[in-house]
């Protein structure tokens, strides 16, 4: 892996997968690239950045050529809550913007392709608890519709081509440094924000809706040691599960409480609980942590110190 491109670098992971990337292998070999959304002024000024369309094989294909791309990190996706608000958008931009990378990977026999899957691959026929890597993949969402046949796409092509193709299927992700973009887990971000401004927040979900969650730090670390695993270890490609912690928005309530007891929170559930209600409480990533050493390194409690500690220095930075 010399020359990295990562398509929706803008978003929640993508600005912190680019940020880890550049600082591993020079600014200058990690290719940044959004669709609309301008980037940060240090993405921007920290190496290249490219405006692309992944609808469009013509606009991804150009960059692919400009930098001599040879391993692309494919982070562009409509997630979940907006996924069902426009589902024809999804569907283009989820399954056919794969499509296209895939075809170009071919094209230009791209070392490696890493496109990161999702919980929202399973559904109410899947098992709730220690939710196995093969199981039923039935989603109820366009967002997790899309991410199954990406995997098995991505599955299709490595053994019908030879194309080195891999994925983890992300739980919640929680960062510290940006904005979620539209998931169903969103609330595990927004409810730090509003503990700190207003000590108070008013949930989506009820409070005993249990998820599985990953802290930013590790999911980023988890998709580049897949990367950069030795493929004869690999039994699987694009679909690793990926655990960490599991809570409810009680459970992290309560453990902000800890830190700003003052904190409250009340529960009023939309749209998105059907969704969650969908998903696994619990997942197994025994695949992983056998086939390439997966291992996560926050849990509930360090997690949320390391957040409002970050946040709190964020927020209220120049008062």
């Amino acid at each position: 892996m010399e020359r990295i491109l990562v398509t929706g670098a803008v978003g929640q992971i993508g600005s912190e997968l680019v940020e880890a990337l550049r600082k591993k292998y020079g600014n200058e070999n990690v290719v940044a690239a959004g669709h609309k959304t301008k980037p940060t002024e240090e993405m921007r000024t920290s190496g290249p950045f490219e405006f692309i369309d992944v609808t469009s094989r013509e606009s991804i294909e150009r960059v692919v050529k400009k930098y001599n791309i040879d391993t692309i990190y494919h982070l562009a996706a409509i997630l979940s809550a907006i996924g069902e608000e426009k589902p024809q958008l999804t569907f283009r931009v989820n399954i056919i913007g794969l499509y296209n990378i895939l075809e170009i990977g071919l094209k230009y026999k791209l070392e490696r392709i890493m496109v990161p899957s999702s919980i929202a691959v399973f559904g109410p026929q899947t098992p709730k608890e220690n939710t196995p890597n093969e199981t039923i993949l039935r989603p109820t969402t366009m967002y997790g519709v899309s991410k199954v046949a990406g995997e098995l796409l991505g599955d299709y092509y490595y053994r019908r081509f030879g194309l080195d193709f891999r994925g983890v299927r992300y739980p919640g992700i929680i960062s510290s440094k940006t904005l979620p973009g539209g998931g169903t887990t969103d609330y595990a971000v927004e409810i730090f924000y509003e503990a700190i401004k207003k000590k108070k927040y008013k949930c989506y979900l009820r409070k005993d809706s249990t998820l599985p969650m990953m802290y930013m730090p590790d999911a980023i670390r988890g998709i580049i040691e897949l990367a950069e695993a030795d493929i004869k270890n690999l039994k699987h490609h694009s679909d690793y599960n990926l655990a960490a912690m599991s809570f409810s928005p009680e459970e992290l309530t309560k453990e902000i409480q800890r830190i700003i007891p003052e904190f409250k929170c009340e529960y009023k559930p939309d749209s998105r609980q059907e969704i969650a209600d969908s998903w696994p409480k619990s997942i197994d990533d025994s695949a992983a942590r056998e086939e390439w050493g997966w291992k996560p390194e926050y849990n509930l409690q360090s997690m949320t110190k390391d957040m409002i500690q970050k946040l709190r220095e964020k927020i209220f930075k120049g008062f």
